[in-house]
């Protein structure tokens, strides 16, 4: 081989490589579907279309997100794990929901260690 032929794919690696690496960064973290769907319904955070992609909406205080189309999955799964970390709390086979203040107003259960794990990495309980 010839060095022109090498670094055309030495090249051509490179670039494979570094657009792989984008897209795994740029994938939101996988969920748990059980616990995530339960606990989602009292996340005040929802998704809304607007002509330029998507924005993400706080209930709470009406406040809008409108991050770029590629972040926009990695940031509503940010700002659902710090809400997840003030809100959500463990005890022993059991997610208990609280509100603002503290309040209960859910407790959902924990079936496996598949989903104690997830509730560990994603919101940090």
């Amino acid at each position: 081989m010839n060095v022109k032929k090498v670094l055309i794919f030495a090249f051509f690696s490179a670039f494979l490589i570094m657009g792989v690496l984008e897209m795994k960064r740029a994938m939101p973290a996988h969920k748990s579907e059980r616990i995530y769907i339960a606990i989602k319904q009292y996340s005040p955070y929802k998704l809304q279309k607007r002509i330029g992609g998507l924005e993400i909406i706080d209930t709470r205080d009406d406040s809008k997100e409108k991050p770029s189309s590629a972040e926009v999955m990695l940031r509503l799964d940010e700002v659902e794990g710090l809400w997840g970390k003030k809100h959500l709390k463990v005890e022993n086979s059991t997610v208990i929901v609280m509100d603002d203040n503290k309040s209960t107003i859910a407790k959902i259960a924990i079936e496996n260690k598949k989903e104690r794990d997830f509730l560990k990495s994603f919101f940090g309980i």
